[in-house]
């Protein structure tokens, strides 16, 4: 149940921080979390992993689905991605492993 509180926490507070500050906010709030909260590291990592995950996946989602995907289908292209579904995966993966490694540091300073 902490666990959920915690990811639910960072994906909560990532995405205000995200709406109005620099992306690069994904790593601060895990970070400051991580030190706030007592937890073990791979316990910390998972939790941000989680948290800014499910975070970037709204953001895409609340901004790929209204336009029918007309963008992530271009930048797909661009990369010379085969759908833009790979690319919302590998953004959100990428999101993700900040948060975690994020969310990691900040348990080992923690400790």
């Amino acid at each position: 149940m902490r666990f959920l509180i915690i990811v639910i926490s960072i994906a909560v507070l990532c995405g205000i921080s995200e709406f109005f500050l620099p992306w690069w906010m994904a790593a601060v709030v895990p970070f400051l979390i991580a030190i706030a909260v007592r937890q073990r590291p791979g316990g910390a990592f998972l939790a941000g992993f989680s948290g800014v995950g499910l975070c970037w996946l709204s953001f895409v989602m609340l901004r790929d689905i209204p336009n029918a995907h007309l963008l992530s289908t271009k930048m797909a292209q661009i990369f010379q991605l085969p759908g833009y579904g790979l690319l919302i995966v590998v953004t959100v993966f990428i999101g993700a492993l900040i948060g975690g490694m994020a969310a990691w540091a900040g348990a080992l300073i923690k400790r």
